[in-house]
C-alpha cells in the first residue's frame, strides 16, 4: 500500500456510507474514516437526517490527540452552512486534521465548493474528487433533486418470463417469490416515497409500506423509515378508507382540480388526507412532471414506482424513469395476460432502448437493472401525440 492510497480508503468511507441508506432521507448517505500512519483512527456514517453528519461522528469516535494532523476521507464534500447541525468543514478544522480528500463535491450549485474553499483557506490539504462515480452512486435522489429539480424515479416491475406482469383478470399475487419480495422491501426502504395508481388501489387495496424485520441482516429495522406513499388519481376517485392513506401524514394523493367532487374532496381533508393538484397533461391525465417537481420541493429524492402497465407506461413516455428493476420468474403466464408497459409502438424506429446495469439471482427468480437511453425528441413527439 503506498503512502496515500486514497481509493482505498475512500472506498472503506463508501461502505461506511452505505449504513445510512435506508435512514438519511432527505440527506445525503455520506461516509467518512479518519487515517493517521495508515491505520483508521475513527470512522463514521451519517445515520438520520436532523442527528450529526458523518465527520463528527468520526470524530466523536477517535482520541482528540490522534485527529492532529490526519487525513480525513469523505465522500461528500464537508458541509460549510449552519443547518440542523452546525458545519461540518468547520469541525475538521477546529480538530486540526492535516488533509481532506473528498469523494465528490455537493451537488447543491447553492453550496458547491464553499466546505472545500474554507477548508483550503484554513491552510488544510485538499484532495479529490476521488472514486466521485462510486461516491455519486451512494445518492443517485439527492443528486438529481439538486441538478435538476426532480427525484430519482426507479420503476419496480415483477414479471414472467414471456414478459407478463398479471394474469388477464388482473390477478398476480405471486408472480415472484419470497427472496424477491424481500429485496423489494429493500428498495421500499431505500426510496423516499412510494407511487402508484388509483387503479391498483382500487383493484388491490394495497397498504405499500415497508415491512422489514430484524431477521433482515441488511439492516437495522428499528431506523428504517415508513416512505410517503403517493397514489396518482386524475378524478380523485380514492376511497376515504383506503388502507394506503394511513397514516395520513405519510401519504398524499394528486389529482387534477377541475375534476374533483368537492364532496368527496371535502371527506378526504376531513380525514387528514393531503391531496394536491397538479394541471392537465398532453393526454388528459395528470401531469406527472409537476407530480414530480412538487415531490422534489418537498425534499423528495429517490421515487419507487410500484404500478400497472398504463401508469409505469405514462412515466416512461414523460422521460421520468431514471432505472428500470425488473424481478424475473421462471413461469409462463400465457399471451392473455398483461404486459410491463402499455406504449403506443407501431415500429421497431420506436423502440425504447434500454441499457442492462446488472444482473443478479434472487431466490429463484432473477434481478435485471436497466437504464433508459432517453428519448429523441421525434420519439417524445410520437407520443405527445397520443
Amino acid at each position: 500500500m503506498t503512502l496515500y492510497n486514497h481509493e482505498y480508503w475512500m472506498a472503506k468511507a463508501i461502505q461506511l456510507a452505505q449504513k445510512g441508506r435506508y435512514t438519511t432521507h432527505p440527506n445525503p448517505r455520506v461516509g467518512c474514516v479518519l487515517v493517521k500512519d495508515q491505520h483508521i483512527i475513527g470512522q463514521g456514517f451519517h445515520v438520520k437526517a436532523g442527528e450529526d453528519h458523518a465527520e463528527v461522528n468520526a470524530l466523536a469516535a477517535a482520541n482528540p490527540s490522534d485527529v492532529i494532523g490526519a487525513t480525513a476521507y469523505v465522500t461528500l464534500e464537508p458541509c460549510s452552512h449552519q443547518g440542523k447541525t452546525p458545519p461540518c468543514a468547520d469541525a475538521l478544522i477546529k480538530a486540526g486534521v492535516a488533509r481532506v480528500v473528498y469523494g465528490m463535491q455537493d451537488p447543491n450549485p447553492e453550496v458547491s465548493g464553499r466546505g472545500l474553499t474554507k477548508i483550503r483557506q484554513a491552510g488544510i490539504d485538499v484532495v479529490g474528487p476521488i472514486l466521485e462515480a462510486d461516491c455519486e452512486a451512494l445518492n443517485p435522489g439527492f443528486i438529481k433533486r439538486m441538478r435538476e429539480g426532480l427525484p430519482y424515479v426507479r420503476v419496480k416491475l415483477a414479471m414472467s418470463i414471456d414478459g407478463r406482469t398479471a394474469m388477464e383478470s388482473g390477478e398476480s399475487q405471486w408472480i415472484t417469490g419470497p427472496d424477491a419480495r424481500l429485496d423489494v422491501q429493500r428498495l421500499r426502504a431505500q426510496s423516499d416515497a412510494i407511487v402508484t395508481g388509483i387503479g391498483s388501489v382500487l383493484a388491490d387495496n394495497p397498504s405499500m409500506t415497508v415491512r422489514i424485520d430484524n431477521d433482515d441482516q441488511t439492516t437495522d429495522a428499528k431506523n428504517v423509515r415508513q416512505p410517503l406513499r403517493v397514489v396518482m388519481d386524475t378524478a380523485l376517485s380514492i376511497l376515504p378508507e383506503a388502507k394506503i392513506l394511513y397514516p395520513t401524514k405519510q401519504a398524499c394523493v394528486f389529482s387534477i382540480e377541475e375534476e374533483v367532487e368537492i364532496e368527496h374532496l371535502e371527506t378526504l381533508n376531513k380525514k387528514g388526507v393531503t391531496v394536491r393538484f397538479v394541471p392537465r397533461g398532453q393526454d388528459g391525465r395528470l401531469d406527472l412532471l409537476d407530480a414530480m417537481e412538487q415531490l422534489a420541493d418537498a425534499g423528495i429524492n429517490e421515487v419507487l414506482l410500484e404500478s400497472g402497465a398504463e401508469l409505469a407506461g405514462s412515466f416512461l413516455q414523460a422521460g421520468l424513469i431514471d432505472e428500470i428493476v425488473v424481478f424475473m420468474a421462471p413461469k409462463l403466464l400465457g399471451s392473455n395476460a398483461r404486459p410491463l408497459f402499455t406504449l403506443p409502438l407501431d415500429s421497431m424506429d420506436e423502440a425504447v432502448e434500454l441499457t442492462l446495469k446488472s444482473v443478479r439471482q434472487v431466490g429463484q427468480d432473477v434481478r435485471l437493472v436497466y437504464l433508459p437511453t432517453y428519448l429523441d425528441d421525434d420519439f417524445e413527439e410520437s407520443f405527445g401525440e397520443e
